[in-house]
Formats: C-alpha cells, structure tokens, sequence
C-alpha cells in the first residue's frame, strides 16, 4: 500500500490532479455552509430533522437543506437534466445523429444538458422553498409571499447549482475521475462522522441504542463489500471473429454485460417517483376541503418512509426502471450488427437476428439480477430499521442509505481505475 501511495505521489501530473481535485471539494464543502441571506436556520432545521423525506435529501446534498445553502438542490438539477437528455437522444433522431458523432457531439449535447439544468433548478428551488416554508412554524424566510423575494431566493439557489456543475466540470478537465461524481461522493461521506458521532452519543447515554448501532456498521460493512462484488460481477458472452488469409486463425473474445447495467438512475427515478405522493400530500394537509386534507393524510400515511406501502412501492419501481432504462439505452441490434460487420459470431448462435436477441435475452436475465439486487439495496437499510422499532431495542441512525453506499462503491471504483491508467501512462512516458 505505501508502494502505490508513493508511486502516486511520485508522479508530478497525477499528484497535481489530485490536490485540485481536493481542492474542489474543500471549495465545495465551505459552500455548502454559506446560507441563503435572511433566512432563519432554527427553523429550518427544526423542519429538516423532523421530516424524513427532507433528512435524506440533506444527506444526499451533504448537509445543504439544514443550512438552507445557496446550493440547496445540489447537484439533483443537473442529474435530472442529464437523464432528461438520455432519453431524449433515443426518442429524437437529430440527438441521436449528435451522440454518434463523437465528441464535438457529445459537447453539443453536454450544452443543451446544462442548459436545461437552469429551467429545473428554477422549478426544483421553488418546490422546496414551499416545501419547508409549509412545514415551519415560522416563515424561514421574512416576506417570502413577495414574489421578487422568493424570485432572488431561487436564482440564489440556481446559480449555486450552475456554480457546481462549472466546479464538477473543471475537476473532470484538471482532476481525476468525472468530477460531478466525485461531488456527489464527497456530500456523503461528509455527513458520515456527524452521523457516527451522534450514534455513538446516544448508544452512550442509551444502552438499547448499543445493539442497533453494531447491527448497522457490521450491515454497512457486510453491504458495501456485496456491492464491490455485484458491481464488479459479469457475463461475457463469447464472440469467435473469423481469421484472415490462408493460415489466419480465428480470434476468441468476449462481449461483457454487467449485472448491475443501470447503475444508480433506476433508483434516481424511483426515489423522485414514491416520494411525489408525499410531497402532494405536505401541500394538500393545508387544503380548504376537507376531503383533501383527508385525502393527504391517507397518502402520508400509506407513503411514511418506514411504511409496507413505501417499501414494496420502491422495491417494484427501482426494478422496473432498471427494465426501462438498459431497453432504452441498451441496443442488441446494434450490438449484433457491429459483431456481424467485424467478421464475429457467436458460437452456436447464427449471425444477425438471432444474435440480438440472444443478446437481449441475456440481457434481461441479468436485469433481473441487477434490478432485484439494487432494489434489495435500496430498502433493506429501511427494513432494518423498521425491524428494530417493531422489536423496540432502539434504533439509530443510519450510517449510509442503500443509495448512498452504491454511489460510494462505484465512484471509488472508478477513481481506482483512473489513478492505475494514470500510473500506466506515467511509466510508459519514461520510455520516451
């Protein structure tokens, strides 16, 4: 391990890369405390910790809901706008044609998704202004009925948001790794020892809150080393490519799937999707009618985080998405082609049509696994703690959501790859 941390260092391109990217970050977490001006912070986070939905949101956005930061939404925008525009290069043939292109393409594509990234963050800022406004007690903003107030409050919040996707972006030109990833990463991980910390607090002035605190790191670590191994896992299907010539020999391959193929969108969409009718129902609890305040409390009831109805909601919708998402971004007919065009077959499987769907149908069992996989992920760390309040021995809080841990997993991977390929290219550089 000191070998390779002193190779890294070593390196003078690779160690510049990483001490800006720490930089960025450092950046990043100084302005995450930086408040929206006049807004009342004991309110706010009055609000913040005693709605779950909005305590998770805070995490995933490294504390930013509690100091009602100028970079509220974090970087949800622009993960919206750029799931947005993946759809949409398979639905319009023009951003299709784009994507092909190459990188001019994917540039073009890149400023349509920052584009969009603005009218979201606008519409996202202004839900959850309401969102918590409707939630305390007391305005968390003075005059925050007057739409010029509320209007500076979310082009604050917007240009937060514009201000880290430019930090993302110049940490994927300078950094390691893809930037916008590594600032999602670094919002989590920072909440992890204020959360350690305060479970350790309470497990000491609650001795029923010791045994929930081990369940949960022994179940963190148990998860986190599943998650490696699934995310690392494969099918590779074989592809024998015919020789050339008169003694040429053919060539063995392999086209790998991964089990995990959606990655984290399948849970992206979900977590928007089940968490809607609780957000509906926040707004609808101060309705005039009676039925619709009825009606909200039904639906908060039935959609409480910890609740059956939220739990099987979720699991069926993250595997779900995982089916939509790889069919739209997952092409086996191109895929056969391009084999078929390169002299390649696969063994026993005839070229062309009944190679793609031989593709396909691969494809879909290892959706099957990946989808089951994360959505068992996702909700597992909330069954945990549904366990522990129905048997009463205490609960604490988690360390990391199912969704967070994933995040962590693949961004660390990824870093890993990116630091070895940069060592490679150090020590092939010394040849010339």
């Amino acid at each position: 391990m000191f070998k390779y941390l002193s190779q890294i260092w070593n390196s003078k391109s690779i160690r510049t890369k990483i001490l800006f990217t720490l930089g960025i970050v450092i950046l990043y977490r100084i302005i995450t405390h930086i408040s929206v001006p006049g807004a009342d912070l004991a309110a706010i986070r009055a609000v913040v910790e005693k709605n779950d939905l909005l305590g998770i949101f805070s995490v995933l956005t490294g504390g930013s809901a509690k100091n009602f930061s100028i970079v509220l939404m974090g970087l949800s925008p622009y993960i919206n706008a750029s799931i947005i525009m993946q759809l949409m290069t398979v639905i319009i043939p023009k951003l299709d044609d784009l994507n092909k292109e190459g990188e001019m393409g994917r540039r073009k594509i890149n400023a349509y998704t920052r584009w969009l990234t603005i009218p979201l963050a606008l519409l996202q800022s202004y839900g959850m202004i309401i969102f918590i406004n409707s939630n305390s007690q007391t305005p968390i903003i003075p005059n925050i009925g007057d739409p010029l107030t509320i209007l500076t409050v979310m082009l604050s919040i917007t240009a937060g948001t514009i201000l880290l996707v430019w930090l993302g972006e110049k940490m994927t030109e300078n950094g390691i790794s893809n930037g916008i990833s590594i600032l999602i990463f670094s919002s989590i991980i920072a909440q992890v020892p204020q959360m350690i910390g305060s479970d350790l607090f309470l497990a000491q002035t609650d001795q029923s809150k010791i045994i929930p605190f081990v369940v949960i790191v022994l179940l963190t670590i148990i998860l986190t080393t599943i998650i490696i191994l699934v995310n690392e896992a494969q099918r590779r299907i074989p592809i024998t490519y015919a020789g050339r010539g008169i003694r040429a020999h053919s060539e063995q391959s392999h086209l790998p799937i991964r089990i995990n193929q959606a990655g984290m969108i399948p849970i992206i969409f979900a977590v928007s999707i089940v968490s809607f009718p609780q957000i509906i129902a926040q707004f609808l609890q101060s309705a005039s009618s009676e039925w619709l305040r009825t009606a909200a409390e039904k639906m908060n009831t039935l959609f409480q985080i910890n609740s059956p109805g939220y739990i099987i909601v979720y699991f069926l919708l993250v595997i779900g998405f995982t089916y939509f998402y790889v069919s739209i971004t997952f092409r086996p007919e191109q895929i056969a082609e391009n084999i078929q065009k390169r002299g390649g077959y696969v063994p026993g499987i005839r070229p062309g049509r009944e190679t793609a769907e031989y593709i396909a149908k691969v494809s879909n069992r290892m959706n099957l696994f990946g989808g089951t996989f994360l959505a068992s992920i996702a909700v597992l760390p909330i069954v945990i703690q549904a366990i522990f309040s129905s048997l009463t021995i205490g609960t604490v809080q988690l360390l990391i959501s199912g969704a967070g841990m994933i995040i962590i997993v693949g961004v660390v991977l990824e870093l890993i790859r990116q630091i070895n390929a940069q060592l490679v290219m150090h020590d092939y550089n010394r040849f010339y």
